[in-house]
């Protein structure tokens, strides 16, 4: 196969070449503090549409998704709630696969917890200050944004327009203002871990990073999210990794599109929003899933009851063909020249589906078939 994806690190098509037949392919996951909504949803499915069709192209996938099951989220709805953070991280943990069951999505291979790899962390922390790109400020640790003079190659973001921004916040223990916390000094109430440089927990561009490193190696074939992570968690990511072993961290960096209501992008922090769950059980796993595939998973993607009825009616057109396909073969018997046809509508479908997994145009095959 020559299928080619959009690699927003080069900016261009690059053909996936895995090696021994196995794509290793990271795919960042949730921060479990809620269940997710329909927007976090779009990575989910469309990267698990990507690793099926690989593996019906007899490919191995190593599918990696983490679950950030440590962070200021978990933490303050712990508080809300009067419980331990290990407790919100266990429920919604739970809750995640359910609505990944419901949304149809695999199971990933590996589900790295955060928690379970703060020992590697420590570990992967002490390497970066050993190598002199990071640096202890109190009981924090912090990457040197100006170690790594490729920072900004994946966002296209030019330094100086960074740190110009940056300065309006600035934080006093850091040596410059792009600089990201590796590991943060252990605050009252909070969980903590153990480390040279005190009591505390890591930082969450760090625990992507060893997460996919320990299972999957180095480089990834394919490091997917979303749009909304190329800056800063992708590009701090970069940093870390390419500071330490100095080759690529990834051969392609995948990115879809967001998911936005009436052109305003969705959040639950600006309340329009709506559960997964909620949006499955009203319209059905197969019709969400169908909505996603027929847009371009690059671009953003609006969120509507009435583009969700227009799924659930190309589908029952799909459905009610390949009915009548199973049936009539066995009734007339199968036209002349169908062999051919359908051969040729085969061969057109894997030509969209291995130009930038263009799901939409494959689905624009499939209602050739039908029309």
């Amino acid at each position: 196969m020559g299928l080619r994806l959009w690699s927003t690190l080069s900016r261009r098509l690059e053909e996936l070449s895995p090696q021994d037949g196995e794509v290793k392919m990271y795919v960042c996951g949730p921060t479990v503090y809620d269940r997710f909504h329909i927007g976090n949803a779009r990575p989910f499915i469309v990267f698990d549409a990507l690793r099926r069709y690989l593996e019906s192209r007899g490919l191995k996938v190593t599918y990696v998704q983490n679950i950030t099951d440590i962070e200021d989220k978990i933490i303050n709805r712990a508080r809300e709630e009067g419980v331990p953070p290990s407790e919100v991280a266990a429920r919604y943990t739970e809750e995640y696969f359910r609505d990944l069951e419901l949304l149809g999505v695999k199971p990933p291979t590996h589900s790295p917890r955060a928690t379970e790899y703060v020992e590697q962390m420590v570990e992967f922390i002490q390497k970066l200050l050993e190598k002199g790109v990071a640096y202890q400020a109190g009981g924090d640790v912090y990457f040197s944004v100006a170690s790594f003079p490729e920072y900004g190659k994946l966002s296209g973001k030019v330094l100086e327009e960074l740190e110009a921004g940056a300065r309006i916040a600035v934080d006093e223990k850091k040596r410059d203002p792009l600089d990201f916390v590796l590991w943060k000094a252990a605050k009252p109430g909070e969980p903590k871990w153990p480390s040279p440089w005190g009591e505390g927990r890591p930082g969450w561009h760090t625990e992507c990073v060893v997460m996919s490193m320990d299972l999957l190696g180095v480089p990834l074939d394919i490091h997917a999210g979303g749009s909304d992570l190329v800056f800063p968690h992708h590009e701090n990511e970069i940093a870390q990794a390419e500071s330490l072993f100095g080759e690529p961290f990834a051969r392609i960096w995948l990115h879809n599109g967001l998911l936005t209501v009436s052109g305003e992008r969705m959040g639950k922090s600006l309340g329009n929003f709506r559960y997964a769950r909620e949006v499955v059980n009203e319209y059905g796993t197969e019709p969400v899933r169908y909505f996603y595939l027929s847009r371009a998973y690059r671009k953003p993607l609006d969120f509507s009851p009435a583009g969700l009825e227009e799924a659930k009616r190309a589908l029952q057109g799909i459905y009610d063909f390949l009915w009548e396909a199973e049936v009539l073969p066995d009734q007339e018997g199968i036209p002349e020249g169908v062999a051919d046809q359908l051969a040729a509508l085969e061969e057109k479908f894997h030509a969209r589906m291995e130009e930038d997994f263009d799901t939409a145009g494959a689905i624009g095959v499939l209602h050739e078939l039908v029309a």
